[in-house]
């Protein structure tokens, strides 16, 4: 267990990244930018490299769309697209001030996926505007990454685009914390010895987050009747007949989940669950002690909400919590999305599959899950750390053997030959970045 410090302290230690990203963003101004990845050996080259010499390119991707993909740059490059309207936790702010964490997604895809990322802040709250921006950006780009986008029309978009685009449309928010949730549940669920199909479950909020984890969570094998999840107003059940028009996935768990009808908020959820996932207020408080405390033996809890728990970790283990989870760096156990997109993209655009689909979230999952067994499984450690390099190739090779396996890939390789690419282009890519540093071409900040 970690030293117990005082709620100042932990207050203070959570304000400290934000101190330090205030004086570095403007010493950097941003996070990425542009360079070339081809030579240029002197000034004729650019007679290659742009005209007259690039009009024989053009000309065969015009005879042949496909060789886009071998010309340019398209099938490693994503968008990351935002309507600024749900900025990690500081609601509607607006694109501009949402492009510092577009950046930051753009430097993670990089550095642990080898994946081209490019943040585009849309000036529209309309979805079907928005639909129609990314359908027009799609011959740029070989997958979109959408960024936090408020609900409930992030499920309209989303699943628009999925179904209607070339290309692979990924919302993080949803699927991404749903891959690397399930991925930590199948570890913890092997630490207290139980079934995936048997336990209980209380989701605490019904964001676009939580909504999106209990769909994986089925599909993946958890019992639907087993469910509960718990927004504002009380517990999703199909006397919540206010959602039939309004909010059309809530309303789907209200048919799909809590068999039992239970009703109330969210002590009434947890009592008797096995598995308590908060993706909702900031704590601490939002989940009381006494409400862990009336859960099953050998409990398992994941209070994700940023940048505070639901409830503090040692306080969930106080009150019988077995494994604990959360959304910070500087507990053990953290959930963290950044295991799964840069991966999972890596995998996808690897083989130029055409989506990312269910199947291939849960086939990450799976091999993150493996990842961290590997290791070595303990109520601390379910699930990998980001420093773990290797994890991202094997879980770019497991994506995209699954997209082969369901015929969604555009190109087929073997297991081997997947891996020696996913590695070759991570690797590249974090030795690229250890290079800038070290030739000081990204300079080192002041102290």
């Amino acid at each position: 267990m970690p030293e117990k410090l005082t709620e100042e302290q932990l207050l203070a230690k959570a304000r400290k990244p934000g101190e330090d990203a205030m004086k570095l963003h403007p010493f950097y101004r941003g996070k990425i930018e542009i360079v070339p990845k081809c030579r240029i050996r002197d000034f004729d080259d650019f007679a290659i490299w742009y005209t007259p010499g690039v009009a024989q390119p053009c000309l065969d991707i015009h005879k042949n769309p496909e060789k886009v993909l071998d010309y340019t740059n398209k099938s490693n490059m994503v968008a990351v697209v935002t309507d600024g309207t749900r900025v990690l936790g500081l609601g509607d702010i607006g694109p501009e001030a949402g492009m510092p964490v577009m950046e930051g997604k753009g430097i993670l895809f990089k550095y642990l996926g080898g994946v081209d990322a490019f943040p585009i802040g849309l000036d529209t709250k309309d979805p079907d505007e928005i639909i129609q921006a990314v359908k027009w950006l799609h011959p740029s780009f070989g997958g979109i990454n959408l960024e936090d986008i408020s609900q409930p029309k992030c499920f309209h978009i989303l699943d628009t685009l999925r179904a209607e685009m070339p290309i692979p449309v990924w919302h993080d928010d949803q699927q991404g914390t749903a891959a690397i949730t399930l991925a930590g549940l199948i570890n913890a669920l092997k630490i207290v010895g139980k079934e995936i199909n048997q336990v209980k479950v209380a989701m605490i909020g019904a964001g676009a987050s939580n909504i999106c984890i209990a769909r994986l969570l089925i599909s993946a094998g958890f019992d639907p009747a087993k469910i509960v999840l718990v927004d504002s107003k009380g517990t999703l059940h199909k006397g919540r007949t206010e959602l039939q028009e309004r909010f059309k996935e809530k309303w789907e768990m209200c048919q799909k989940t809590n068999v039992e009808s239970i009703q109330g908020g969210p002590a009434e959820a947890i009592k008797g669950s096995d598995v308590c996932i908060g993706l909702s207020t900031p704590g601490p408080d939002t989940i009381k002690k006494e409400w862990i405390a009336s859960m099953a033996e050998d409990a398992i809890v994941f209070a994700c909400a940023n940048p505070i728990p639901e409830i503090w970790p040692w306080e969930a283990e106080e009150a019988g919590a077995r494994v604990v989870a959360t959304g910070r760096s500087d507990f053990p156990n953290q959930v963290n999305n950044s295991l799964g997109f840069p991966g999972i993209f890596r995998g996808t655009l690897d083989v130029e599959a055409r989506t990312i689909t269910d199947e291939m979230c849960i086939a990450a999952a799976y091999e993150l899950a493996q990842c961290a067994e590997d290791k070595g499984l303990s109520e601390e450690y379910i699930v990998p750390t980001m420093d773990e390099w290797e994890v991202f190739p094997r879980e770019a090779t497991a994506v995209g053997m699954k997209a082969i396996e369901q015929g969604v890939a555009r190109l087929n390789m073997t297991r081997e030959e997947l891996y020696e690419k996913s590695s070759a282009i991570i690797k590249r890519a974090r030795e690229e970045t250890m290079m800038l540093m070290r030739e000081g071409f990204i300079p080192k900040a002041p102290e």
